[in-house]
């Protein structure tokens, strides 16, 4: 059974593709049912792995969820932590908590992109020659081939 139904990946990817409208930062949303460590350390080796760090502006957002461990983390690279720094993050994780305790996973992630993208476009605001850098769908972990290192 897939994580998200069909309908549900779709509306996750056309809020990162709306957020990313208006920004030159990417944002990214990887799943999985389970966190075998740390979730930040987990987290940081996907962020890795996705080339997150990459970005012309290293202004890219990774949320990272283990669904059914209930957790998740949400990493920014070094451009857009300078700017905003962790209250913005915690504020963030905040309200993506009040929809995950209502059972609202799609709308939890779905804001945090949405906050995600406003702090993006506010101080990485989308370029003439901006280009997507990076996929807007939803990596799957249990399905994404290992980095060749």
């Amino acid at each position: 059974m897939p994580l998200f139904e069909k309908e549900n990946r779709e509306r996750i990817k056309k809020a990162i593709q709306q957020a990313e409208n208006n920004t030159s930062g990417e944002i990214r949303v990887c799943a999985e049912k389970h966190c075998t460590e740390e979730i930040l350390d987990r987290a940081a080796w996907y962020f890795d792995q996705l080339d997150m760090q990459k970005t012309a502006a290293r202004n890219g957002v990774l949320i990272y969820i283990a669904i059914e461990d209930r957790q998740f983390a949400i990493i920014g690279d070094a451009g857009i932590n300078a700017i905003v720094g962790d209250r913005f993050w915690n504020e963030t994780r905040d309200t993506m908590i009040s929809f995950f305790k209502r059972g609202e996973l799609t709308e939890g992630l779905v804001a945090g992109i949405e906050k995600a993208g406003q702090a993006l476009a506010a101080h990485f605001p989308r370029q003439a020659d901006d280009r997507n850098e990076l996929p807007d769908d939803i990596v799957f972990g249990s399905e994404f081939p290992k980095k060749e290192q």
